[in-house]
């Protein structure tokens, strides 16, 4: 089928003003800032769940200087708990490259979007697509499922690069900025509510009349990836030290793995997790511990069990070793309460949460 099928645009267009989203909070607007920010949410994470936090975020950063300007800290405390926290991390680079090198302008085009820290391919052209009316496609995984089905490809033909090209022959030369933008919104919409990895609902999409995939060409499931089992781990904080005076040793973790530049108690994942944490609790010298029931955390490829061991540690002056892969400079105490302005694990977060209320509030960092 040829990718210059006629109508592809103009029906996707028409299609999404009549029964695409139009309730989603960064939706309306050519803002770059708040679209820039809903589309680094939105990488790797549902639209329920980016909904949540946008509105939270921009109240506390309403525009890039301001997010510029927060420490590190902060910006990763906001986003604490939307997980792939690399993305906080390259977004509050990208604000600073944008305040100190281009004065607080944006990017205008797909090429200067795609310089950011952060922002790739993707999230370059939906951004220049919505916000500067730059002819560019898309090509999310709900997009490429969309294309592979309507246009029967398969093989090398369905590689990112083949399929991106195929995008772009579908735009017309000069479309207006209201319908790319529409356009662009409709291709995430159809991806998302109507033709799903499983059981897409064929009877309304206004693509069916020429989709390979409705005739029988090719198999509807043929572009689904199966899902992969979330791998059960255990893992031992190493241990959670608490001086007499309530304050937590905490660690800002390595840039790389799990909770990158979050703070938290050492960890280790594994049974070498449980020999180091009992070895810790051996001494010499002795101190005080407390067993505490473990807990369950998910990530996107593992289920942790995270079990807790909170030891006392009443030593002026001195502090934890470090964890693994932590430099010994990379700790400090924290009251609780000020700890929860720091970026934190959710499964630290909720602890301290607990524990804020009946601690003494006297110390800090």
């Amino acid at each position: 089928m040829s990718a210059c099928q006629p109508g592809f645009f103009e029906r996707l267009v028409a299609w999404q003003r009549a029964c695409g989203r139009h309730d989603l909070p960064w939706q309306g607007t050519r803002d770059p800032y708040r679209v820039w920010l809903s589309e680094i949410m939105l990488q790797q994470t549902q639209v329920a769940t980016a909904r949540r936090y946008y509105e939270t975020f921009l109240a506390r950063f309403p525009d890039v200087r301001a997010l510029a300007a927060a420490p590190l800290d902060e910006v990763l405390a906001a986003w604490s708990g939307l997980g792939y926290y690399r993305r906080a991390r390259l977004l509050h680079a990208a604000a600073r490259q944008v305040v100190e090198q281009l004065g607080a302008r944006f990017p205008q085009d797909f090429d200067g979007w795609r310089a950011l820290p952060g922002v790739g391919d993707s999230t370059a052209a939906a951004i220049a697509a919505f916000c500067h009316g730059q002819p560019v496609s898309i090509l999310d995984g709900n997009v490429r499922r969309v294309l592979q089905r309507w246009s029967g490809v398969a093989g090398t033909e369905a590689t990112p690069r083949a399929l991106w090209r195929r995008a772009q022959a579908l735009l017309p030369p000069q479309p207006p900025a209201e319908a790319m933008a529409a356009y662009t919104q409709g291709l995430m919409d159809l991806g998302a509510t109507v033709c799903t990895p499983r059981q897409p609902r064929c009877a309304v999409c206004p693509l069916r009349a020429d989709c390979a995939a409705h005739a029988g060409a090719v198999p509807l499931a043929a572009t689904s990836a199966p899902r992969r089992t979330p791998r059960r781990v255990e893992a031992w904080w190493l241990p959670l030290w608490v001086r007499a005076d309530g304050a937590l040793w905490l660690q800002r973790r390595p840039a790389r793995g799990i909770w990158g530049g979050l703070w938290a108690p050492p960890v280790l994942v594994g049974t070498e997790g449980e020999q180091a944490l009992r070895a810790a609790l051996a001494g010499p010298p002795a101190r005080p511990a407390r067993w505490l029931p473990p807990v369950a955390h998910a990530l996107t490829h593992r289920e942790l069990r995270l079990h807790r061991v909170q030891v006392g540690f009443s030593a002026e002056g001195e502090t934890p070793p470090p964890g693994p892969g932590v430099q010994p400079d990379q700790g400090a105490w924290w009251a609780p309460s000020a700890a929860l302005a720091l970026g934190l694990p959710a499964p630290v977060r909720a602890w301290l949460a607990d524990t804020a209320p009946a601690s003494r509030m006297s110390s800090s960092r």
